[in-house]
């Protein structure tokens, strides 16, 4: 008895500090992923459209947090509910929970849980933002952001991570994301792109990014806090699967690079810097779920097929005309997909847990899983997406006016623009002007240069 005693003290987990510590910083370099968005997607976007792309980010970080607290975090991780969806009173404003109660299973605090999966939460509608630029009414994003969490977010989260969810039961692996953000949030820009409509001038207007120093700037500090978002995912640090995960990111985030880079050389005959960023993104978007079971040989080839895939998948929207702005469908839906599906085929059995892929032994088992739980989340987000844009376009307009849209949404909707030339230049009066001219800006997408030959491409190849 003594000894079992002795046994069973041994497997209780005690409240560990250095694994409380790190993922407290785990948790910090995520909320830093959701400002460096919003640097990666304003530097994209025309110069009169800059701080309505930044807001669109930022604004996620007030109104997420705050619907967390109040019931989010009960919803995607509280006491299961029909496979669907979770809930917990305890979790309740955060109110029933002790300050050195652990989270089940773990060394840490289920506080340190909570505000980690929080800062999940938070950057996964600002995604969305860079697919609807331009054109859509700072209120109604708000608005579509408070019921879109609540109704597609907490809910898949509870499917792939709660415990009891169906997607989780089944046995879908995602490691930090892949279907729960990525397809999640890429499926709902596509949803409501499709009921918004194009932007006024797309096809024909030139659409170049403004800043590609400050894209390169929000896609290095992307690349930085995903150590956090992706490594932090094992929960902490005693049996190196997070540190397995940390390797990989790197390494297929510069195979995704490389491979995007080379696709743009023998496609258009030039290396962008935006090409690099967006091929980078992508690496990151399709190791999220996949890292975790695979080696890093197998981390190079999945960033090198979603480099490759997702440069050309970025053409799409010119060819079924649907207007993804900064290319959210074609990096993160995309790439999501790749990487989901690739642990099929590339997982070890050795890392996060013994499930194998096609290429170890595992036959076709796993990969059925991984489809099955791309399909469910991809087809919900898309549906729920479009129709709560098209609720609040019937409630209260979703879209600015094309006069707006056209002189600049910062100015209506913000009453500010990004750069204010008025104290540069002059000893004369009011010879400085406070608005750059329009013809500096735009932004279009990841290869916005190219984007008209691949269109004039496709329709060669149609004809």
């Amino acid at each position: 008895m003594a000894a079992a005693i002795t046994t069973l003290a041994a497997d209780t987990p005690t409240l560990s500090a250095a694994n409380t510590g790190f993922m407290l910083i785990c948790s910090a370099l995520v909320m830093l992923m959701t400002p460096a968005l919003a640097f990666f997607y304003g530097g994209m976007v025309r110069v009169k459209s800059t701080l309505n792309m930044l807001m669109m980010s930022f604004i996620s970080l007030g109104i997420v947090t705050i619907l967390w607290v109040l019931y989010g975090f009960s919803i995607a991780f509280g006491t299961d509910t029909g496979s669907l969806v979770g809930w917990s009173s305890d979790y309740v404003g955060l109110g029933g929970i002790g300050l050195t109660e652990l989270w089940d299973g773990y060394t840490i605090p289920v506080y340190v849980f909570a505000v980690f999966q929080l800062m999940f939460a938070i950057i996964t509608p600002a995604l969305i933002s860079g697919a609807l630029a331009d054109r859509v009414k700072f209120s109604a994003w708000a608005l579509f952001i408070t019921l879109w969490v609540t109704l597609v977010y907490f809910p898949v989260a509870h499917w792939v991570w709660g415990a009891g969810g169906w997607l989780f039961e089944m046995g879908v692996i995602d490691f930090a994301g892949g279907t729960a953000v990525h397809i999640n949030a890429g499926a709902a820009a596509l949803g409501v792109i499709l009921v918004i409509g194009k932007r006024v001038g797309f096809k024909k207007d030139p659409m170049r990014p403004h800043s590609l120093p400050l894209v390169m700037l929000g896609a290095g500090l992307l690349w930085f806090g995903w150590f956090g978002f992706n490594a932090g995912s094992w929960l902490g640090n005693d049996d190196g699967v997070g540190a397995v995960m940390f390797v990989n990111t790197q390494v297929a985030t510069a195979a995704a690079m490389l491979a995007w880079l080379a696709y743009e050389k023998l496609r258009h005959g030039s290396f962008t810097t935006l090409g690099a960023a967006s091929g980078a993104v992508a690496g990151l978007v399709a190791i999220t779920p996949s890292g975790g079971s695979c080696s890093p040989l197998g981390a190079i080839a999945i960033g090198a097929v979603a480099g490759l895939l997702c440069a050309m998948a970025v053409g799409l929207k010119y060819r079924f005309n649907y207007d993804d702005s900064l290319d959210v469908v074609g990096v993160h839906l995309v790439g999501g997909v790749v990487g989901s599906l690739l642990v099929g085929f590339f997982a070890t059995g050795g890392v996060q847990s013994d499930a194998k892929g096609l290429f170890y032994g595992g036959g076709l088992e796993q990969l059925g899983k991984q489809a099955v739980g791309v399909l469910a989340v991809l087809a919900y987000s898309l549906i729920v997406s479009a129709l709560l844009a098209l609720a609040i376009d019937k409630a209260m307009g979703m879209r600015v006016t094309e006069d707006v849209e056209v002189s600049g949404i910062d100015q209506v909707e913000h009453a500010e623009t990004a750069y204010d030339f008025s104290g540069a230049g002059g000893g004369i009066a009011g010879r400085a002007t406070a608005v750059p001219a329009p013809v500096a800006s735009t932004a279009e997408s990841a290869t916005a240069e190219h984007d008209k030959a691949d269109s004039k491409a496709d329709k060669k190849v149609d004809a």
